[in-house]
């Protein structure tokens, strides 16, 4: 997400619904998604295992469902787009049809509606910012706490407040305002040729906001060395760069201070026992 106050706001599903078509080509494949992407994928490939039921939030064009489902993995995937609903069971028609995936257009702020046959669900994924489109994280927590399992894994990759990346790259572009941009905590992002608002939470709001229900394991950045989406270069873009920053991503990642320094963050989170 790039950011902009000079666009109308729009509702977030009517957002990444203009997107839907273009997101695969404009993030999914591109290099600094890939590589970003698959920081995220390590951590998931250690937590979900083969055999159990995964709960995706903000599932987009499912790519993280279909990496799940290779591995053994079912997935309920969620969105609350339905063109990217649409491009998702595309996908799955045409790439993955024998996949364990089973897509749903719904709001998470609506994801309560599952409750009926709960708890049914052994993790949670939330990927790349979306719940960053939601306002309060604890009704969404408190839900999610009647969805899980005891001992549930949640895997929730939020923008992060502090991107040292962003700080440098805008003040290298003399745009100052655009560098301290996260720091008050909410904004406007721009979204192809829309506006939607997100929040930027403190670490602390969003391990409070998951509080009593899970508790929170572990912290890592995504994206601390490979740059945000919006940094367009092709040195960095370069295979041996890119590599040698997904390296560093991996080695100093968990650090204190850097862990929260990223374009994203990503918290594991373990549902209690009771």
């Amino acid at each position: 997400m790039t950011h902009a106050a000079d666009f109308p706001i729009a509702d977030a599903s009517a957002v990444f619904d203009g997107l839907a078509e273009a997101y695969d080509e404009l993030f999914t494949r591109s290099s600094l998604g890939r590589a970003q992407r698959g920081i995220v994928w390590n951590a998931m490939g250690s937590i979900f295992h083969p055999g159990t039921r995964i709960l995706e939030l903000n599932c987009g064009t499912g790519e993280d469902a279909f990496f799940l489902s290779r591995r053994g993995v079912s997935v309920v995937a969620c969105d609350a787009s339905p063109r990217m609903i649409e491009v998702a069971q595309r996908r799955k028609s045409t790439e993955a049809q024998e996949s364990s995936v089973e897509f749903r257009m719904l709001r998470t702020e609506d994801i309560g509606q599952l409750v009926a046959s709960a708890p049914c669900f052994d993790g949670v994924l939330s990927n790349f910012s979306g719940l960053n489109c939601v306002e309060h994280l604890r009704p969404v927590a408190s839900d999610l706490a009647n969805l899980t399992k005891p001992g549930a894994s949640a895997l929730i990759c939020l923008s992060s407040r502090f991107c040292l990346w962003e700080i440098v790259w805008f003040a290298l572009h003399a745009s100052p305002r655009k560098a301290s941009r996260r720091f008050r905590g909410a904004g406007i992002a721009r979204v192809g040729s829309q506006s939607v608002r997100v929040w930027y939470p403190a670490i602390r709001s969003v391990r409070g906001a998951f509080a009593p229900w899970f508790r929170m394991k572990s912290l890592a950045a995504v994206g601390l060395a490979v740059p945000p989406s919006y940094v367009k270069s092709s040195a960095i873009a370069h295979p041996a760069i890119m590599s040698k920053l997904e390296k560093f991503d991996r080695a100093f990642g968990r650090l204190p201070f850097l862990r929260v320094a990223g374009d994203h963050v990503l918290f594991h989170f373990e549902r209690a026992q009771s």
